[in-house]
């Protein structure tokens, strides 16, 4: 069993940075595929980026991709999620996961731990 805390969220304007950390507990984080959703106000949760147990594979939303780049650390049991280019349209809490496989892996029902979530607020 794992248990994530997801960190790093902030305000932030229009073509800003941040990073975002996803630490875990227990001890098979390493051998888990990982995956960063959002959720904005008043709307569904949402896949953002997945990433293998190894780091080989990775997916991106097609919002997402050129601008965010998710890496793990698994010596330190970390995972990240590197935002730049930020836009207004990024604002939302953002929810760290994991699961046993890689199979699924940009679907939210699939995945087996969460994280509290972390805001991001991106100002125009």
């Amino acid at each position: 069993q794992a248990q994530l805390v997801e960190s790093g969220g902030g305000s932030v304007q229009a073509g800003g940075s941040l990073r975002l950390s996803c630490a875990a507990s227990g001890r098979t984080f390493s051998s888990y595929a990982m995956g960063w959703f959002r959720q904005a106000p008043g709307k569904e949760r949402e896949f953002v980026a997945a990433l293998s147990w190894s780091g080989a594979y990775t997916y991106y939303a097609d919002s997402v991709k050129g601008r965010f780049t998710i890496s793990r650390d698994n010596a330190k049991n970390t995972m990240y999620l590197q935002m730049n280019s930020l836009k207004p349209e990024d604002t939302a809490v953002y929810y760290c996961a994991g699961k046993a496989n890689w199979d699924r892996a940009k679907s939210q029902n699939a995945y087996d731990y969460w994280g509290q979530g972390t805001q991001v607020t991106v100002s125009s």
